[in-house]
């Protein structure tokens, strides 16, 4: 039998409409998943139903509504444009290539369930989350291990753990940047803006904090940069715990109150754009520096489903 190859993206996932059915949906999935809230169950689940999915889920779907487009979520439409073009870019390599998401759909198991039925005999499967998160990551390599666990047979395996440091990661990172740079004119400041996870996480052996530092370690030394032309900080907090600090928004505001004027601000922990950097960030992070007296907010795009990021992912593949 020919050795069959197929390649799976998965990205975290997204309510299927912007309205708050969809979005509760979407939600009670992602937050009861105990790699994303590691509290006891009797004590998590009653406070996500009662309490925090009522109120987050009104807040959540207008956010998710100042970003919709008439194709819908962002997240979908640029992660499906990113595979279709990863597609074919491997297909001289006979090598097919599917997307499914964490939360929602495509499922992962649906999706691989699929890739049996056409008999592929070599998986690999790519988390879109550079740096390698429990909450993130992990998700993704239970629900392939699940499905596969009572199998009689199943198709070969390469899980991508993550690609922080990866040279055509931080190349692409860094053509990003330049061209901004280029079409805009280079900030005062360059901040880096990760996804925060609660701190006890990386206590208990989580990477992620490293990982962060070093993708923003090898950026600004291929860009030249000195320790007063950049930061790093995280975004997206969620409950009363501790998460990584800095905050980014306590950031923006100190910088904006001290007088820098204008920031560029990239988001390297996420493949895709999504409701974290486009309203959070583009919309919610920007207003705040401005209204705090900066002149000048840039965001610069995640890596989508540029060339860049498709040479990225192919490399991932074909260069095991």
């Amino acid at each position: 039998m020919n050795k069959k190859h197929a390649v799976l993206l998965v990205n975290l996932g997204t309510p299927e409409k912007d309205d708050e059915k969809s979005v509760k949906v979407f939600l009670k999935q992602f937050l009861s998943d105990k790699r994303v809230v590691d509290l006891p169950r009797l004590l998590w689940l009653p406070l996500l139903n009662l309490i925090i999915l009522p109120f987050r889920t009104k807040k959540a779907t207008k956010a998710y509504q100042k970003i919709w487009t008439p194709a819908g979520s962002p997240l979908r439409t640029i992660s499906e444009g990113l595979t279709n073009k990863l597609a074919n870019s491997l297909n001289d390599h006979q090598v097919g290539c599917e997307l499914a998401m964490t939360y929602g759909k495509p499922s992962i198991a649906d999706t691989i369930m699929k890739l049996e039925s056409d008999s592929v005999t070599d998986l690999t499967v790519i988390p879109l989350y550079p740096q390698y998160s429990v909450s993130t990551t992990a998700p993704v390599f239970d629900q392939v291990a699940a499905l596969i666990k009572g199998k009689i047979n199943f198709p070969a395996i390469n899980f991508k753990h993550d690609y922080h440091d990866h040279p055509l990661y931080i190349d692409a990172l860094c053509k990003s940047i330049k061209e901004h740079w280029q079409k805009n004119g280079q900030a005062e400041k360059l901040v880096f803006s990760f996804h925060g996870i609660p701190k006890s996480y990386v206590t208990k052996g989580d990477p992620y904090q490293k990982q962060s530092e070093r993708t923003t370690e090898l950026v600004i030394k291929q860009l030249g940069l000195n320790e007063s032309q950049y930061l790093l900080a995280y975004q997206s907090r969620f409950g009363k715990a501790q998460w990584l600090t800095p905050y980014v928004d306590k950031e923006l505001l100190a910088l904006a109150k001290s007088g820098c004027a204008s920031v560029d601000v990239i988001c390297p922990a996420f493949s895709v754009d999504c409701l974290e950097t486009l309203e959070e960030m583009s919309i919610e992070n920007e207003q705040l520096f401005l209204q705090a007296g900066g002149n000048k907010f840039n965001y610069i795009k995640c890596l989508n489903d540029s060339d860049a990021q498709v040479t990225l992912m192919a490399d991932l593949v074909l260069n095991r």
